[in-house]
């Protein structure tokens, strides 16, 4: 039986037009002429989720108000019944050095081996530590995730190796095993090599949305694709440590991609189910390859045997209702993708970091505190901005996700060489033109630097309006800065509902390339899901919903909390 429901009695205090449960495009808020074209109902129920779960002034979106520690869901997923694979966790880590982590020239393309599938695991989707206060135990993962409560699990489809069955795994962290789910026929294998011209496999991405809700509520669908960003941009910056190149199968349907999972022949308990998000293929960074499947190779998937019961995350799961709504609203059908060019801009080579590509990624750590002190240079704060913007043949936006729609707006507290003030890094093609007329007319627009997209807008000490609009919260205005990232959002929802979640997954790839790199420029980031969303875009003079902000992020210098001792990740298990 479904686990018990949010009611209509939690709706109480929104606005009438939410809690009439019309779509807010329908309610008189926009003028109908700002409306480019007509909405389908998913359309119009996508949006209508993102008005009821905006924060407010008056009042947050909905959740429990609480957290039912009795009924945490269990942070690590099993498959029960299968056979496993165990994951070796010795060996020479990755060379390359900082400039690694981006390019992939110089990384030598490695086999698809037990050895180097398990150093591609571990330094993406692996345990990075354990951290220990008192009586409390918990892990930390090399992907972030809201609230440390990760939603996101990770599935592998494995057509040739030399030294692992061909099969369908789903990646257990906490083990740092493979669990196998169903056996691949070598007439299926043969096929998937020959589709994508080489040796390859693929990397699955899915959500469980009632780990996020258990803290977050109807929110958490918000943060369950901030994660998978989160994940992807991990995964894609593990395999050029691999030599490897990761592409998106953007073609493919959420359908299509749970079939191959075997997600279709899965026995979930309600909601506690995982929802498909992308399937992506690891492969040489020299080949091209289609970004879909075959119909004839998806038959051939569903025909599989799948094995392995889920296990209970929690005695009694809640159903947030209106997220899994809008997950069905957001359900991909298939389309047909070709490459992209995101053009071939220069990656800066200094300044950088002494330290290799995966010590980066291994001490990569949220911040909790700021001193309030430390800045950086004007020149590292554009080294990092500059590694945001997607380019082809660079890591991890030549993942391929689709055009870019995410633009960076920034507010500098202390970066030495520049103002104070509120700044806009435009990412995305035509931004200037379409997003400058809506804005206040009175911003200045001043470049800060030639032949690099970054603009200041206003300036003046604006630390405390950065901590007023990120829910009070002090990291947001003790940090060197902070930002909002601003997405291009109603013409975009309007064309292709699904792509709702594709807007949080850049941001949540974003999100990762600024982790990484202020753990390269010595400094520490955090991403903040809890800001007031109107209050940001009335900052910009933005008035409706043609652009929206989607995730705030900080970097500073962090404050340790000494009362936390620090563990290996791995030092549970007895294997080398």
């Amino acid at each position: 039986m479904p686990g018990p429901t949010v009611t209509d009695a939690v709706r109480r205090g929104l606005p009438a037009h939410v809690r009439s449960g019309a779509a807010v495009t329908d309610s008189g808020r926009f003028p109908p002429d700002q409306l480019r074209r007509p909405m389908n109902k998913n359309a119009k129920a996508v949006i209508r989720y993102h008005e009821e779960t905006k924060h407010h002034y008056h009042r947050y979106a909905r959740s429990s108000g609480y957290m039912d520690w009795r009924n945490q869901p269990d942070p690590f997923r099993f498959y029960e019944g299968t056979g496993t694979v165990d994951l070796p966790l010795t060996g020479q880590e990755p060379e390359a050095g900082y400039p690694g982590l981006y390019r992939r020239e110089n990384n030598r393309t490695q086999p698809v081996t037990l050895k180097h599938v398990a150093k591609f695991l571990e330094l993406s989707m692996g345990l990075s530590a354990w951290k220990v206060s008192g009586s409390s135990r918990w892990s930390l993962r090399m992907n972030p995730s809201s609230g440390n409560l990760h939603p996101t699990e990770c599935h592998l489809v494995i057509p040739s190796a030399s030294d692992i069955a061909p099969g369908v795994y789903h990646y257990n962290p906490l083990k740092h095993i493979l669990e196998r789910r169903a056996d691949l026929p070598e007439a299926l294998c043969e096929k998937i090599q020959s589709h994508f011209h080489g040796p390859c496999f693929l990397a699955g991405l899915s959500s469980i949305f009632w780990r996020e809700s258990w803290k977050y509520g109807e929110r958490a669908f918000r943060y369950c694709n901030h994660d998978v960003g989160h994940a992807l941009a991990a995964l894609s910056f593990s395999a050029n440590l691999q030599g490897w190149k990761l592409t998106a199968l953007t073609g493919l349907s959420d359908d299509d991609i749970g079939t191959v999972l075997g997600f279709d022949r899965t026995p979930w308990r309600p909601t506690e189910a995982e929802h498909p998000d992308l399937l992506c293929v690891a492969h040489p960074p020299d080949t091209d390859v289609p970004r879909t499947l075959p119909t004839e190779m998806l038959s051939a998937f569903s025909a599989l045997p799948f094995e392995g019961t889920p296990n209970m995350l929690s005695k009694e799961p809640v159903n947030w209702e209106i997220i899994y709504e809008t997950a069905a609203r957001t359900r991909k059908p298939r389309t047909v993708e070709t490459p992209r060019n995101y053009g071939q801009r220069p990656l800066s080579e200094t300044p950088g970091s002494s330290l290799t590509a995966a010590a980066i990624i291994r001490q990569r750590r949220s911040a909790a505190v700021y001193s309030g002190r430390g800045g950086i240079s004007k020149a590292r704060f554009c080294a990092m901005l500059e590694k945001t913007l997607p380019r082809s043949g660079v890591a991890p936006f030549d993942l391929e996700l689709g055009e870019p729609h995410v633009n960076l707006l920034l507010f500098v507290h202390r970066v030495d060489g520049l103002e104070r003030g509120i700044y806009f890094l435009i990412r995305t093609p035509d931004t200037a033109e379409t997003l400058r007329p809506v804005m206040a007319p009175d911003l200045e627009w001043k470049s800060v630097r030639k032949d690099f997209p970054l603009w200041r807008l206003r300036q003046d000490d604006f630390r405390q309006d950065a901590i007023s609009v990120s829910c009070d919260q002090g990291i947001a205005g003790y940090s060197a800065f902070s930002l909002g990232m601003i997405a291009r959002f109603r013409e975009v929802v309007t064309a292709s509902p699904w792509a709702y979640r594709h807007l949080f997954w850049e941001t949540g790839m974003i999100g990762q390339v600024l982790y990484l790199e202020a753990e390269a420029h010595g400094v520490r980031g955090t991403g903040i899901g809890c800001f007031f969303d109107d209050p940001v875009h009335e900052l910009l003079g933005l008035r409706d919903n043609t652009w929206q902000s989607l995730y705030h992020f900080t970097v500073g210098d962090p404050v340790e909390d000494t009362r936390i001792s620090t563990l290996p990740p791995y030092g549970h298990l007895q294997r080398g």
